[in-house]
């Protein structure tokens, strides 16, 4: 399988932070390759760096086989930012007629194709103005114009950031939708949402690569069972837990705790010592399937100074471009001065 970005030996520093070092990644045509980590991993600059709004320092990037920011790699790219702006008083139709005559997608295919795309973004039947749109309508909608020129690559900047539940689902829906249609490149610190519609994943931690691969090989590689644990514990449970020489982590779910163990046996015989002389009433320990953030707990419970996911950091934040025209977002836009300092 071909791929649509690849990173050789990319690195990229801010005085004497190193936001990316020595990155080297593929992402297949057609898949839905998840760029994971904290905030601060690196995700926002190498996201900048494939878009060509920023420069880097060593290595080769190259998008859909052109070079990043060239108007070859930019007409065949797609690109949705965390928080995308758009005019108040237009339609959605109105905004993606706008970013179709933009994007020169000729006027003989325009209609049936913003059709197709208000129908798959479901906002067809809306007739509001974008300004009474919801964040959640608003990322469909910025995902609709995204697509407008057909791109062979879409890139989605933490898409479901700030957005209500409902949202949040509607958006992982539109993205599973795309599967197979065309190549999406999904930045997130949210592991459970990446568990959902990725197909492939690269894991960035303080600018490097952990893991490069399909998702199914990361469960695989990652050496480590989880187990559901049911119990009446009590509020020390997660910490005696982790003490353990075969827990790699432990998270609750609700009133559940999930533990990531290394050596299922002695976990096996472990917990019902634990639960008698902590007076836990057990009443279920069942295995799960691997999920993202299994693969990530394991992947960094070895390093020194591991980053909890979701663990907010400053450094990916002041990175992040902004859109405000129409197009702006579908087709790239020009670093602003000063912006890659």
């Amino acid at each position: 399988m071909s791929a649509a970005v690849s990173f050789t030996g990319v690195s990229r520093s801010f005085g004497r932070t190193r936001a990316l070092a020595d990155v080297s990644f593929q992402v297949p045509e057609n898949s839905v390759c998840a760029l994971l980590g904290p905030n601060g991993a690196g995700k926002t600059t190498a996201i900048r760096a494939l878009l060509g709004l920023a420069r880097t320092d060593a290595g080769e990037i190259s998008v859909l086989g052109e070079r990043p920011g060239s108007l070859a790699a930019r007409s065949r790219l797609g690109y949705l930012p965390d928080v995308p702006a758009f005019p108040a008083w237009m339609t959605a139709r109105e905004y993606l007629e706008a970013s179709a005559r933009l994007a020169g997608v000729p006027a003989s295919t325009a209609g049936r194709r913003i059709d197709a795309l208000l129908e798959t973004a479901g906002l067809s039947s809306v007739r509001q103005r974008i300004g009474g749109y919801s964040r959640g309508m608003r990322q469909r909608l910025g995902i609709a114009q995204a697509l407008i020129g057909a791109p062979g690559l879409l890139v989605l900047d933490e898409p479901t950031s700030a957005l209500d539940p409902a949202g949040h689902r509607e958006v992982l829906e539109l993205i599973e939708r795309l599967s197979g249609r065309t190549t999406v490149l999904l930045s997130s610190h949210n592991l459970a949402e990446a568990d959902r519609v990725a197909t492939h994943a690269v894991v960035l931690r303080a600018g490097r690569v952990l893991a490069s691969s399909p998702v199914a090989d990361l469960r695989r590689r990652a050496g480590a069972l989880s187990l559901l644990l049911r119990a009446d514990a009590d509020a020390d449970a997660d910490a005696v837990l982790a003490r353990q020489p075969w827990c790699k982590g432990v998270r609750r779910e609700g009133g559940d705790l999930v533990l990531l163990v290394c050596d299922e046996d002695a976990a096996a015989h472990s917990i019902p010592a634990l639960a008698a002389e902590r007076s836990w009433g057990v009443r279920a320990l069942i295995p799960l399937e691997r999920s993202l953030e299994d693969v990530f707990l394991a992947l960094t419970s070895d390093q020194r100074g591991a980053v909890r996911p979701g663990a907010p950091t400053a450094e990916d934040r002041p990175e992040s471009p902004t859109a405000s025209r129409p197009g702006d977002h579908g087709r790239g836009a020009a670093p602003q001065r000063g912006e890659d300092r």
